[in-house]
């Protein structure tokens, strides 16, 4: 016999008369003068259960239950009362009149109120059993798995096949550091847990499985953030015999359906495409947020042979820029508002923030209000109007330092004057869902600290067929066959096409000043594997568990994964990362040093 005969949440009034089995937790009890009602819940929602005292026995075991008691219910459904119909759920119309009740476990008192929505995370993430139980994190995880189901199905469809590749492998370099676990039968070496598939998943290229994909578990032991985790989950994908193009069209379809299948969104029929470097001058970032209508307006130029030492020594330095974020109707912003941004870009790095009121633009310099006009001479103040389109009303706030400063910091402002309350109310956010490919982005990125090109993406990234020949003569001029699926300022996705010869892996090498030894040491089995008529292939890599948070309208991944860890990389429920005993250390011939003392 079934314990069950239906989920809670789904009794309905197609089943009037019917005696039901449910199972479930204690939502809440309700004594009302000799009736009990209990809220029941499960993983479909609530059901009102009604126990009435003319069954002595089941009346007894009603009135010693509490909130998150997990008990059986069999009864009659019946409706509700009138006017009792609640509108907000699915069993709304009915109830269920109770004839046996069974405690199948009883719950101490928890910690915390279910429906409570003021709860912090620390509480939540120590008792995240519970948590779980909450109808918003129910609805979450099956959010994630629809995702999941969704793209397999389409994957499927299109003749990928899911292969799975190992969790223990060799150290590479990949950006981010390596989590490291110490091999016991071979003392001093290490295996290293994947930061992505990207190695063997090229190597399933070469030996014919033309179409891969896995939902799979990436490790980077990096500095943690709302959209980071230690361990995060992928759906790595690879195909050989496509170009870049068909690529993108491949998964531009795949996440239109997924959105389409389980949230009911229809994302544009096709997505814009925009040079990175493009986005870099209209937005100051790789991953814009097109949501906000504020554009940056280049003024390096322009600031060149001002007396304002603060534009004009950027705007005649190497790297350096000089840019203007006008705001439409920001004049209304008060100085308090202007010092709060002040002191916002400062975590970016930027010294300051310098701004014009447009009082009246007709009258030029007359017409504006600010401590910089008398340092900027009729001709910038003139280009400043003219380029930024500037109106009466409006604010101009400047960005001049290094590039890569200006750029985090005015894309930053960009981002919190377009989503605050003020710029919505003046049009300046628009909502919905704004998705984008980024593409052409730089293959390569200078290290002034090692005074040495780095990968901007990974080393197995190919240049574009035009620039292989700036590999040895220019790296900083050669663009990567590397594309990025933006939506709404969050990159979801990142990929590129391959290199699959040796011999333009091996000057890429070069350029990043890795030696054929150091190059045959870490990545010989992938060059040997590339001189077996390795074919032209390519992917992408989307981040499962963005794309949730952004569906669910979450505030962090952790929202989205099942026991996630904090920013400081511990998982408050299991008490990891943790000590273990001397043995343990003895059999991976691992000795502890003296951890130092933080300094203050």
């Amino acid at each position: 016999m079934s314990m069950r005969t239906s989920y809670c949440g789904l009794v309905t009034e197609q089943q009037l008369g019917q005696t039901v089995k449910l199972c479930g937790w204690v939502q809440r009890r309700r004594d009302h003068g000799g009736v009990i009602f209990i809220d029941l819940r499960d993983r479909e929602g609530l059901v009102q259960i009604v126990c009435d005292p003319d069954r002595p026995e089941m009346f007894k075991a009603a009135e010693s239950v509490r909130n998150e008691f997990c008990l059986q219910i069999v009864g009659l459904v019946r409706a509700r009362p009138a006017g009792t119909e609640n509108a907000n759920l699915t069993s709304g119309k009915i109830e269920v009149l109770c004839h046996e009740l069974n405690v199948l476990n009883a719950s101490v008192t928890p910690p915390f109120q279910l429906d409570d929505e003021n709860l912090s995370e620390t509480t939540r993430l120590t008792h995240r059993v519970l948590d779980l139980r909450r109808p918003q994190m129910q609805y979450n995880l099956r959010l994630r798995y629809k995702v999941a189901m969704e793209a397999r199905r389409y994957l499927d469809e299109q003749g990928f096949i899911d292969i799975e590749t190992p969790m223990l492998t060799k150290s590479t370099p990949e950006g981010a550091r390596d989590y490291l676990v110490p091999s016991r039968v071979n003392p001093g070496h290490f295996f290293a847990l994947p930061q992505s598939p990207q190695l063997f998943k090229q190597l399933l290229m070469v030996a014919g499985f033309d179409r891969y994909y896995q939902v799979t578990k990436c490790f980077r032991d990096e500095d943690l953030r709302a959209d980071r985790q230690p361990e995060f989950t992928q759906i790595d994908c690879e195909t050989a015999f496509l170009d870049e193009q068909e690529i993108r069209d491949l998964f531009e379809n795949m996440i239109r359906r997924v959105f389409k299948n389980t949230i009911d969104v229809e994302l544009a029929a096709q997505f814009p495409v925009m040079q990175h470097s493009e986005a870099m001058r209209r937005y100051g970032s790789d991953k814009p947020d097109l949501r906000v209508k504020l554009e940056f307006t280049e003024l390096t130029d322009v600031m060149a042979d001002v007396d304002f030492k603060v534009f004009s020594t950027p705007a005649t330095t190497e790297g350096g820029r000089v840019v203007a974020l006008r705001v439409p109707h920001g004049a209304e912003l008060s100085r308090s508002e202007i010092d709060s941004y002040t002191e916002f870009v400062k975590i970016y790095g930027a010294k300051g923030l310098a701004w014009i009121k447009v009082n009246d633009v007709s009258k030029g310099r007359d017409g504006l209000q600010s401590p910089i006009v008398k340092n900027l001479h009729d001709a910038a103040i003139s280009a400043i109007l003219e380029r930024t389109g500037a109106q009466g009303g409006d604010i101009i706030f400047f960005g001049a330092d290094k590039a890569k400063i200006v750029n985090d910091a005015i894309g930053a402002l960009r981002l919190k004057v377009g989503h605050s309350e003020f710029g919505r109310s003046n049009g300046l956010f628009e909502a919905g869902w704004q998705p984008l490919w980024v593409v052409d982005f730089p293959m390569f990125e200078y290290d002034e600290e090692d005074a040495r090109w780095v990968a901007s993406h990974h080393p197995f990234t190919s240049p574009k067929d035009e620039h292989i020949a700036y590999l040895e003569s220019d790296p900083g001029k050669c663009l990567a066959k590397a594309y990025d699926m933006v939506l709404n300022g969050w990159e979801i996705g990142g990929g590129s096409v391959r290199i699959f010869q040796e011999a333009v892996q091996s000057q890429v090498f070069r350029a990043l000043k890795i030696s054929d030894d150091e190059a045959r040491a870490k990545f010989g089995f992938l060059l040997d594997a590339l001189q077996y008529g390795a074919p032209p292939h390519g992917g992408i890599a989307f981040g499962l568990d963005r794309i949730v948070t952004m569906m669910a309208g979450a505030d962090s991944i952790r929202d989205v994964i099942a026991f996630p860890k904090t920013q400081r990389a511990q998982c408050l429920l299991t008490q990891a990362p943790s000590p273990v005993d001397e043995r343990q250390l003895r059999e991976l011939h691992i000795r502890l040093r003296q951890a130092e003392s933080p300094k203050v």
